[in-house]
């Protein structure tokens, strides 16, 4: 193989290889602006609009500038806290590696111009001051890494408390879920999108500080050495390369927020699968679900692929302008003061100080070609960087709207010049003022075009009574259930709600308990912390089974109210659940109680909840299906002994006894609240 290789070089010589070869990557980067911006527009494509150009551009700029420093704010609130302080250990610990790294040319140097002068005396002496500097060098590198880990994780608590202080105050968390539809995968930016933006920000600290440190320090040595024309020329090199770069380089950002935002997508649709794997398996739906996560999989890894092949086709313009040309540069650089037979500070110096300084000024410079490169290629991060930076932004703008009162998704608008079963969309938030909202009646029974703009009613808090004044049951998205309703029911008045599905039974609850913005007219209601909702499927918190009962309390909040688990334990019994608390090893045992409770089980442990709040008032929803007829008989009459007002949704006529009034909804616009020895006019239940 040899011989036939070395006669093919003779035909090939070298020079022609490398001519071909360099034309090939020319041909090979023809397009790859192109190619770059039609997978720059798949990818927006993709992340869920269809429209790349609907997005924020995700550049360095001024933009993100602005955004990195208010996050920062966050990061480090003050010039005395512990972030700051790990920050200037790793500014210290930095200072301290360059001067090791010069010291270690220096003393490297030394020992080889020992060696080249077979001087052992002097090479013994610089031979021991590197091993007694060896701990001191081993420290100070570990004493940075501690310093940057630890600068991420403060980082990530810091940023990850200050998201949940807006995330769960009040019912944020909700309405980004359900109402706002801005963000798809709040989990996905809470736990990954910020710790990757944490890590990101502390790397590009350590990759642009310690090279401009290297640059400052080498450039101010080889000043001394070669003169200034060499460190000017590199960082000439310098800025134009930065600048050429980081043109080539703006799709990353738009690349990596498609990324994180697939990968979400894709989580979702995996917890999606293990949530409702009972009714799935049920169906024998695997082959559909295994369409459904494949699909979501393949999105992701069409972008992933798109997004490095892009990293190749930079990597290789990265490699040539910040390593391979600015160490040639630096060649040139160094080799000009030597070669220069007139430079007066070399003429008189003697072979060994010429190839002494040479040694010392070439791995200077090397190290100044190997920083700037460095420098240069932090623009890759800090693209990334961009984009990580444009997701959580987003995240902190959404949950400050919607504690502001605000939120955007599509509304519908079923106009007169509408067809009946077409709609239009438009995104909407509580600040518009010109939407206009009608319900679905044929043109003959519509009334005049009514502006219902969301957020426009009125909430006033009392105690005891809960009154509707002209209020319409509308759903975020614009769709009218209910067009006006107007009832009032005091306190020790149970109210039955009955109708059929999707007539509006639990949007009533959501805006009762302000979950759903208002659009017109006047709710009075107790504050929100008097009503309790006890829904058909109870949630189980993760924790004790005494905080199963005092959910959402602590046991501190418990004892403060004068409550024992004696209490809690004479609950269970009015709701026959006494068995579980020795079953289970008592209050403190924590299960899964998802899994350990049954569905009447939970049922009746939210019922127990109930009798420990004591609120003004209590919205049951289907929340006694599965218990006996005896136990859900004593349940609805203790309520009424401890004086809570109950709304119960249900079909079931038995109920009814315990109740003086219903509301009926048709599902057609149109509601009856009568009292329930008026009759209803249209027979309902069972």
């Amino acid at each position: 193989m040899a011989p036939s290789f070395s006669k093919l070089l003779k035909y090939v010589p070298p020079k022609k290889v490398a001519m071909v070869s360099g034309a090939a990557i020319v041909v090979y980067l023809v397009g790859f602006k192109k190619n770059s911006q039609k997978t720059a527009k798949a990818a927006a494509f993709v992340s869920g609009k269809g429209d790349p150009n609907s997005k924020e551009k995700i550049h360095v700029d001024k933009t993100f500038l602005k955004h990195l420093m208010r996050i920062l704010k966050i990061l480090i609130p003050n010039f005395f806290c512990k972030e700051m302080g790990f920050v200037v250990l790793i500014a210290f610990m930095l200072v301290l590696r360059t001067r090791f790294d010069v010291w270690m040319i220096e003393n490297g140097t030394a020992i080889e111009s020992a060696i080249i002068d077979r001087n052992k005396g002097r090479f013994l002496i610089h031979l021991f001051r590197f091993i007694y500097t060896q701990p001191a060098i081993a420290l100070t590198n570990q004493m940075l890494k501690y310093g940057l880990n630890s600068l991420k994780l403060r980082f990530r608590m810091r940023f990850t408390m200050s998201i949940y202080k807006s995330y769960l105050s009040g019912h944020t968390y909700y309405k980004m879920s359900n109402i706002d539809n801005r963000i798809a995968n709040a989990d996905q930016l809470i736990t990954q999108d910020v710790e990757r933006f944490c890590n990101s920000l502390v790397d590009l600290y350590s990759n642009l500080s310690k090279p401009l440190l290297d640059m400052v320090i080498y450039i101010y040595r080889l000043n001394n050495t070669i003169g200034p024309q060499g460190p000017a020329s590199m960082i000439a090199y310098l800025v134009v390369s930065g600048i050429f770069l980081n043109k080539l380089r703006r799709p990353i950002g738009k690349f990596t927020v498609t990324e994180q935002r697939l990968e979400g997508e894709y989580r979702y649709v995996n917890s999606r699968l293990i949530t409702n794997s009972e009714e799935i398996a049920f169906y024998n739906g695997n082959e559909k679900e295994r369409e459904t996560v494949t699909n979501s999989f393949f999105k992701l890894f069409n972008h992933l692929q798109g997004f490095l092949k892009f990293r190749f086709r930079m990597g290789i313009i990265d490699d040539i302008v910040a390593k391979y040309t600015a160490t040639t540069i630096g060649y040139l650089i160094v080799s000009r003061p030597f070669l220069d037979m007139d430079y007066e500070k070399f003429r008189n110096a003697s072979q060994p100080e010429l190839l002494e300084n040479y040694y010392r000024s070439g791995r200077m410079l090397v190290r100044l070609a190997q920083a700037m490169g460095r420098i240069v290629l932090a623009g890759r991060e800090m693209s990334r960087l961009a984009g990580f930076t444009a997701r959580v932004t987003e995240l902190m703008n959404v949950t400050d709207e919607l504690n502001n009162g605000v939120y955007k998704r599509t509304m519908i608008n079923n106009s007169k010049n509408s067809s009946k079963n077409s709609s239009s969309t438009r995104t909407a938030s509580t600040s518009d003022s010109d939407i206009v909202i009608t319900d679905g009646e044929d043109e003959a029974q519509q009334q005049p075009q009514q502006e219902l703009v969301p957020g426009s009613g009125n909430v006033v808090l009392q105690d005891n009574i809960i009154r509707f004044d002209k209020v319409p049951l509308v759903t975020p998205n614009g769709d009218v259930l209910v067009r006006e309703m107007s009832f009032e029911v005091r306190s020790g008045l149970n109210v039955i709600i009955c109708g059929p599905n999707g007539c509006g039974k639990s949007s009533l609850f959501r805006v009762l308990g302000e979950l759903w913005p208002l659009f017109g007219g006047t709710l009075v209601k107790p504050h929100r912390s008097k009503l309790f909702y006890v829904p058909q499927r109870p949630y189980m918190t993760l924790g004790t089974l005494r905080d199963q009962i005092i959910y959402p309390h602590t046991k501190k909040e418990m004892t403060a109210r004068g409550y024992k688990d004696a209490d809690l334990e004479e609950y269970l019994e009015q709701v026959q659940m006494l068995d579980i608390l020795k079953n289970n090893g008592g209050w403190d045992s924590v299960e899964d109680w998802m899994d350990v409770l049954s569905g009447g089980e939970k049922q009746r442990v939210a019922m127990a909840r109930l009798f420990y709040h004591k609120p003004q008032f209590a919205i049951l929803d289907e929340c006694t299906s599965a218990v006996s007829v005896d136990v859900e008989g004593f349940m609805y009459r203790r309520c009424r002994e401890i004086g809570i007002t109950l709304f119960t949704v249900s079909h079931r006529k038995s109920l009814w006894v315990h109740h003086e009034y219903y509301l009926y909804m048709d599902g057609r616009g149109k509601y009856e609240f009568k009292s329930i020895s008026d009759g209803m006019s249209e027979p309902f239940g069972s």
